[in-house]
C-alpha cells in the first residue's frame, strides 16, 4: 500500500532532488549571479541538452491508438489529492496533471522544463522564478497562469496532507508576477532544496475551484491539463482516462513518443489473487508481478506457453526505502529498545528465503538499500565525526559496528535466537512462565497483531507469527482492505504494520515526514512507528541544508546507522528485479529507461493487436 502522495510521480519526485545548475545547461541573465536555464541537475550537468529532440528510451514516431485494461487492488474515494480528507486517490491519477518540471527515465537528479519554459535564480537561492509556457492550457483551453501555481502553493500550505506540508516547510511565499511568471521565495539560503519542491508544483485552476470547497473530497472530475483526463468513473472500481488529443505539450521533447493509448482503465479488485485471474482470463491487459510463489508455480499456462502471454524480467535499478515491519513505539510495550531488539531476533529471514522466497530476495540491511546513501561496514571516519556531537546520546554500536539483522541458519530452528530474545525481554521486564510472556509485575501477556493490506504479507508472516507464539507471545496477523489500511495507518492504530518507505534520491524533505519528533503524533504523517530522537532531527535537518552531493551521503549515512540501531523497523528484503508480464499486443522501444520499465508511458499498441483486452 502506498503512502505517498500521487505526486510522487510529480512534486514528490521533484520535491526529493537537490538542484545544482551545471554552466554548461544555462546562459547567464543581464543581472550578475543569475542562473537562467531550461534544464536543472544536482550534480554535475543534465545528462540531455537543450537540443534534444525526445528522451532516448522512446519511439518518438510511435503509434497513438487502443485501450489498455490494467488492475488495481483496493478502492479509491477521493480524486482530490491534496487534503487530509479521504484516504485514497485513483490509480493513474497523475496522468492527467502537469508539473512546472519533469524528470528523466534515465537520472535521479535531473529535470527539465514542461509548464515551466526557463528558471532564473540567484546566487544565493534566496528565491525562483518560473517562466510559464504561454501556450500551456487546461483541457477546456484555458490557459494556465501563475495564479494557479500560487493557489496549489497556498492550498498545500493551509490543507495539504501532512506529508506534502511537510515539503513546502521551507519556502516563504508564492508571489505572481504576471501570468506567466511565478516567485517563489525561501526561508533559506544557499540551498537548492526548496527550488526543487517548487519545481514540482502542479498547477490547480483557481477559478475552477472557486465554485467547490477545495478543502473537501471529491468525486467530480476535477479540470486539469495532463496528457489525459478522466473519461468515466465508477466510484471506487474504476476509472477511466482518454488520451487528449490536443493535449498542448503533446510535442514537446519532454513528451515526444510518450502517452501512447487512447484509452486507460483501471478496475478495481478487493483481492490480489482476483486481480491476477482476471490477467490470465483476458480482462487485464499487463501485470507486474509481487508475489514470488505465483511468479515460480502459477505461470506454466497455455497463455504463456504458446505466447499469448509474454513473461519478462528486467533489473530493478531503482533506489528504495525499507520494508518490512514497522513497529508502534507509541505502544508502551514497544517503548522499549530492548523490546524491540528481542522481537527481531525471531524473524528468521534465511528460513523464509529458503522455504517461500525461493532464494530470489536479498535481505534489507539500511533504510536506503540499492543506493549510495546506504550505511555499510564499521562508521567512516567523516560518519563518525558527523555523530560525535551526539555520541552521549547514541547507543555506543552506532558509534563502532555495522549493523546487521539477527542471523539463522535457515533450518527453521532458532532456539539461539530464541534465548537471546527473552533475555532481552527479562532485561526490559517480561518472563517466561508457563509458556507465556508476561510483565513481571502485573503477569500481563505480551499481545501483538500484525497489521498487513496484502495477503501475500499475510502468508509471509506466518513463520514470524508462530516464532513470537513458540517464545510465548500472544501474536496474530491481520488482513485489512486498503481503506482500513490507511485509516489505521493515518489514527496510528497498530502494534506491527508491514509497508515499506519511499525513497526518492537524493534525500530531502520527505525525511521529516518519515522520521522527524513533530511528525510523530501529527495524524496522517509518515512516521509511523513514532520515531521521536533529537539526534535523527538534527541529522534530518542537515540533510536538508546541505547542497553539497557527497556531504549529503555521508550524513545521510549517519542517520542511517543511527535509525538501524534505534530498531523501530524489523526489516524484510527486496527484489533487485522487475517480474512482470502482458498479453503480446505492446510494442516498446529498443531500449528502456534506466529507472523503471517504461510502462505505460513508453508503450504502444501493436496495430493488428485487439484495441482492449476485453474484446478477447
Amino acid at each position: 500500500m502506498k503512502r505517498t502522495s500521487p505526486l510522487r510521480k510529480t512534486a514528490l519526485s521533484a520535491a526529493t532532488v537537490a538542484l545544482f545548475l551545471a554552466a554548461a545547461c544555462g546562459t547567464r541573465a543581464d543581472e550578475p549571479g543569475l542562473t537562467r536555464s531550461w534544464a536543472i541537475a544536482e550534480c554535475g550537468r543534465p545528462l540531455y541538452d537543450e537540443g534534444m529532440d525526445h528522451f532516448p528510451y522512446v519511439k518518438p514516431d510511435a503509434p497513438k491508438g487502443g485501450r489498455v485494461v490494467l488492475t488495481a487492488y483496493g478502492t479509491f474515494d477521493t480524486l482530490n489529492y491534496y487534503i487530509e480528507q479521504g484516504s485514497e486517490w485513483p490509480e493513474g491519477i497523475g496522468l492527467t496533471t502537469d508539473q512546472l518540471m519533469v524528470g528523466s527515465g534515465d537520472e535521479l537528479d535531473a529535470y527539465y522544463g514542461l509548464v515551466a519554459e526557463s528558471v532564473e535564480y540567484p546566487a544565493d537561492k534566496s528565491w525562483i522564478i518560473f517562466n510559464l509556457r504561454p501556450e500551456a492550457r487546461y483541457h477546456d483551453g484555458t490557459p494556465i497562469t501563475a495564479a494557479d501555481f500560487k493557489f496549489a502553493f497556498d492550498t498545500i500550505k493551509q490543507h495539504g496532507r501532512p506529508f506534502l506540508r511537510s515539503f513546502y516547510a521551507d519556502i516563504e511565499s508564492a508571489d505572481v508576477l504576471d501570468d506567466h511568471r511565478i516567485k517563489f521565495t525561501f526561508k533559506t539560503r544557499n540551498n537548492m532544496k526548496p527550488l526543487t519542491v517548487a519545481a514540482g508544483t502542479e498547477p490547480l485552476p483557481q477559478k475552477w475551484w472557486s465554485t467547490r470547497d477545495i478543502t473537501k473530497p471529491i468525486m467530480e472530475p476535477p479540470l486539469t491539463s495532463g496528457p489525459y483526463r478522466i473519461k468515466a468513473l465508477d466510484p471506487g472500481r474504476s476509472v477511466t482516462y482518454e488520451r487528449v488529443k490536443d493535449y498542448w505539450a503533446a510535442d514537446l521533447p519532454v513528451n515526444r513518443g510518450r502517452y501512447n493509448f487512447d484509452e486507460i482503465r483501471y478496475d478495481y479488485y478487493r483481492d490480489d489473487a482476483a486481480q491476477f485471474e482476471a490477467f490470465k482470463a483476458g480482462k487485464a491487459d499487463f501485470w507486474t508481478e509481487t508475489s514470488v510463489q505465483r511468479w515460480m508455480t502459477q505461470y506454466d499456462i497455455p497463455q504463456v506457453r504458446d505466447g499469448r502471454i509474454l513473461k519478462r524480467t528486467a533489473p530493478n535499478n531503482e533506489p528504495r526505502g525499507i520494508g518490512g515491519y514497522w513497529i508502534n513505539t507509541r505502544r508502551p510495550q514497544f517503548a522499549d529498545l530492548r523490546v524491540r531488539r528481542a522481537l527481531g531476533y525471531l524473524y528468521d529471514f534465511a528460513t523464509l528465503q529458503r522455504t517461500l522466497l525461493f532464494g530470489k530476495f536479498k535481505r534489507i540491511k539500511s533504510y536506503f538499500p540499492n543506493s549510495d546513501y546506504g550505511a555499510k561496514g564499521p562508521p567512516t571516519p567523516e560518519e563518525l565525526a558527523v555523530l560525535d556531537p551526539y555520541k552521549d546520546q547514541l547507543p555506543p554500536e552506532v558509534l563502532t559496528q555495522a549493523y546487521e539483522p539477527p542471523r539463522t541458519d535457515g533450518s527453521g530452528r532458532i532456539r539461539e535466537n530464541q534465548r537471546k530474545a527473552l533475555a532481552l525481554f527479562k532485561e526490559a521486564g517480561w518472563v517466561l512462565k508457563a509458556g507465556r510472556l508476561v510483565r513481571a509485575d502485573t503477569g500481563e501477556q505480551m499481545r501483538l497483531e500484525i497489521l498487513t493490506g496484502y495477503p501475500e504479507w499475510q502468508r509471509l508472516s506466518g513463520q514470524f507469527i508462530d516464532n513470537m507464539r513458540q517464545t510465548g507471545i500472544e501474536a496474530s496477523v491481520r488482513l485489512i482492505d486498503s481503506a482500513q489500511w490507511v485509516e489505521r495507518g493515518n489514527s496510528f492504530d497498530f502494534d506491527l504494520m508491514t509497508g515499506r518507505l519511499n525513497f526518492f534520491p537524493p534525500p530531502g524533505p520527505e525525511l521529516r515526514s518519515y522520521f522527524d519528533s513533530g511528525e510523530a503524533d501529527e495524524p496522517g504523517s509518515a512516521n509511523l512507528m513514532g520515531i521521536r530522537s533529537p539526534v535523527v532531527d538534527a541529522l534530518v535537518e542537515q540533510i536538508i541544508a546541505t547542497s553539497d552531493c557527497e556531504r549529503k551521503k555521508v550524513i545521510t549515512r549517519a542517520l542511517d546507522r543511527v535509525l538501524l540501531w534505534n530498531e523501530t523497523t524489523i526489516p524484510s528484503y527486496y527484489n533487485d528485479e522487475v517480474w512482470f508480464a502482458h498479453w503480446d499486443k505492446f510494442g516498446w522501444p529498443e531500449r528502456s529507461p534506466r529507472y523503471g520499465i517504461g510502462f505505460p508511458d513508453t508503450y504502444w499498441m501493436k496495430p493488428s493487436a485487439a484495441t482492449s483486452a476485453e474484446s478477447r
